[in-house]
Parts: structure tokens; C-alpha cells; sequence
């Protein structure tokens, strides 16, 4: 055999095998209080570098693409999100006060981080990691409590929109720090292409693949034509040094506004994300180096702290604009504080654009995501009560 073949044949059992353990770490999940998340990283951990160190060489090799593939799709399918009906229907009281939750946590976190470090490009980047959430545990809460009241309305519209804002502001971060890094003339040039042209690419790839929509049946040819879009979305981004993450949310925009069966690309890549979430969980916490995280010490800590400040901060800010009960801000703040899969997603996409601080904002936000998958579900189960 020769060593082609044969790490062709690891690769494949590797993979294989993660998703038969990321299906035993689902089934643990359910009957168990623990997060799926949290279970998949664990596992992830233990197969890596800082466990058994089974993995190490596939992780090296195959979580780069797995990676830009997850995020993709789930930039897409937030991006869908955005129909100007929906957002009818949350209303003025709901889109505002996502936007400030979101804000008022990057610039608390930013603030904290900045102040402690010194560092601001790197503490940017840390405030759009805290924007990210986890909807679906939020759901899952509400569900399991059986509540359905004003406040349940309340924190599902805004936990469906933070993510977007969140990935639009990390956009933004990554933009901000490259121009605050860079000493060369053309550093704000560069960072209003990353922007503005990944707006462009979004929607000269959204108009047809809309258009595309309602000539395609349900099933495989429009499961086919939906990858398809994404997939040539991440090519040309890279090839165009914009940001992909941001032209495939604002494709999915143009494609759920503009297609007459709006709702079928959605349904088609909702039916494989998963199975890329599962791989891109346990592969992130494979590249997790535990030492790493006991060495962030204060930086960690204050993350961390300061993420659950702006938080409580934010939806006391909301409760007093909106003239919402103060109990209910903080309620509000403290619901919104699960995180899952785009907060790695975030941190990793900062880590590539920044190799300096690759260590300490994936360690931070793995271990961050970790602890809020944690205490999130609880602390919105207290808050709903």
C-alpha cells in the first residue's frame, strides 16, 4: 500500500469513526442534561493532543475545509433568516433591541479585553466571539418549560437575530483590526473591499441562484443547486480576499427576499448541516491544547466575565428603552447567554486571518463556548420562571 493510499485510508476511518462517536455523544445528550455541544467537544478533547492523540494528523489535514464548509452553511441559512416578512413580524421593539444586546456585549468585552491586554485588534476580536448564541438550546428551554408568553416571544425574536448581527459585526472587527495592524497606505482600501465587495459577491451569486429557485423541484436537484451556490460562494470570497462569511449571509438574504419558494434552499441545506456541525465540533476540540487555556489565566476569566456583564448590561439597557420591566432586561440578558458552533466559527476565521493570536482566541473560545453551554441552558431555564 502505498503512503497515499494509506493516509487516504486513515483519513476516511477517522472521519468515519468521528461520526459514529458525535452519534453516541447525541444520543448521550438526550438523555442527559449535558449540551450535545458540550459532549462533542469533550470528545473532541480526548481524542486530541491533550488526550489519546488519535486524531492530531486528520484534525491537521481535514478541519481547515470542514470548517469553511460548516461556517458557510451556517452563514447561509442565518442570512435566510432576513426575510423583509420576518422582520416584519418581529417588529421595531424586537430588531432594536437585538442589535443593542449585541452591541453593548462586543463593546463591554472589547473594553474589558482591550484595557487588560493592551492588545485591540485581538480584543475586537474577542468582543465578536461574545456576541455569538446558541438558538437552538434557547429553543430547546422554551420548549422543555412549556411557557409561551410575551417574554418567551420576546427572547426567541431577538436570540434569531443575534447571530446575524454578531457575524455582521465580526465582519466588521476583522476589518477594523486588519486596518489596526497594517502600517501600509492601502490598509483602509483593503479593509473596504473585505466589506464591500463580499456585499457585491452576496448579491451577484443570490439574483441567479433566487432565480434558480423556482425552476427547481424539491429534493436533490435543489439540494444540489443550494451546496452548489455556497460552495462557489467560498471559492470566489477566497479567491477575491473578501470575507465569506459575510457574502454568504447576505446571499441567503437576496435568495429568501427574492425567490418565489423562498423556504426550499433552506430546507434542502438544513438536511446536510449537521453531520458538518458534528465533524467540526469534535475537530475543534482535537485542536484544543488544554495547556493552552490553563495559561490564559486572567484573560480567560475576564472573557468570560465580561461577556456575562454585557449581557445583563445589554437587556437592562433594552428594558429601559423599550420601558419593559427592569427584572425582565435582566432576565432577558441572562437567556441570551448559551453559545455554540458560531462562536468557534468566528474565532477560527479570526485565528486564519491572524495567525499571531490563533492560540489564545481559539483556546478562549472553545473553552468559553464549553462553559456556556454549561451554565446557558440552566440560567435560561431560571429566567423564564
Amino acid at each position: 500500500m502505498s503512503v497515499e493510499t494509506q493516509d487516504l485510508a486513515i483519513s476516511f476511518t477517522t472521519l468515519g469513526g468521528l461520526m459514529i462517536v458525535g452519534l453516541a455523544a447525541q444520543w448521550l445528550g438526550q438523555k442527559s442534561s449535558i449540551p450535545r455541544v458540550s459532549l462533542l467537544i469533550g470528545m473532541g478533547i480526548l481524542a486530541g493532543p491533550s488526550g489519546a492523540d488519535l486524531v492530531s494528523g486528520v484534525a491537521q489535514q481535514v478541519f481547515p475545509w470542514i470548517s469553511h464548509i460548516t461556517l458557510a452553511l451556517v452563514g447561509f441559512l442565518l442570512g435566510g433568516k432576513l426575510h423583509l416578512r420576518f422582520l416584519r413580524q418581529q417588529g421595531r421593539a424586537i430588531l432594536s433591541s437585538s442589535l443593542w444586546i449585541t452591541l453593548v456585549t462586543w463593546l463591554c468585552v472589547t473594553l474589558v479585553c482591550g484595557l487588560l491586554t493592551g492588545d485591540w485588534p485581538l480584543a475586537l476580536l474577542f468582543g465578536a466571539v461574545a456576541t455569538a448564541t446558541d438558538p437552538a438550546a434557547t429553543q430547546d428551554v422554551i420548549n422543555e418549560s412549556g411557557k409561551e408568553n410575551l417574554f418567551t416571544d420576546r427572547l426567541l425574536g431577538i436570540v434569531s437575530l443575534d447571530d446575524v448581527w454578531g457575524l455582521l459585526i465580526f465582519s466588521l472587527s476583522v476589518s477594523l483590526a486588519g486596518f489596526m495592524l497594517s502600517t501600509g497606505p492601502g490598509a483602509a482600501l483593503i479593509g473596504l473591499w473585505e466589506l464591500f465587495g463580499a456585499l457585491l459577491l452576496g448579491v451577484v451569486l443570490g439574483l441567479p441562484v433566487a432565480w434558480l429557485t423556482a425552476r427547481s423541484s424539491d429534493g436533490e436537484p435543489l439540494l444540489i443547486e443550494a451546496l452548489g451556490a455556497v460552495l462557489l460562494c467560498v471559492g470566489l470570497a477566497e479567491t477575491l480576499a473578501v470575507s465569506y462569511l459575510l457574502s454568504c449571509i447576505v446571499m441567503g438574504a437576496v435568495v429568501t427576499n427574492a425567490a418565489r419558494h423562498h423556504n426550499r434552499p433552506f430546507h434542502a441545506i438544513k438536511q446536510i448541516e449537521w453531520p458538518f456541525m458534528m465533524l467540526f465540533f469534535i475537530l475543534a476540540g482535537a485542536s484544543l491544547d488544554i495547556g493552552a487555556v490553563a495559561q490564559l489565566g486572567a484573560l480567560g476569566v475576564a472573557y468570560i466575565v465580561a461577556r456575562i456583564l454585557g449581557r445583563l448590561l445589554g437587556g437592562i439597557f433594552c428594558s429601559r428603552r423599550q420601558h419593559w420591566p427592569l427584572s425582565e432586561g435582566a432576565a432577558l440578558g441572562s437567556a441570551l447567554l448559551p453559545q455554540a458552533g458560531v462562536a468557534i466559527g468566528i474565532a477560527l476565521i479570526g485565528s486564519q486571518a491572524f495567525p499571531a493570536y490563533a492560540d489564545p482566541l481559539l483556546t478562549t473560545a472553545i473553552a468559553g463556548t464549553v462553559i456556556f453551554e454549561l451554565i446557558g441552558p440552566p440560567l435560561t431555564r431560571r429566567s423564564l420562571r
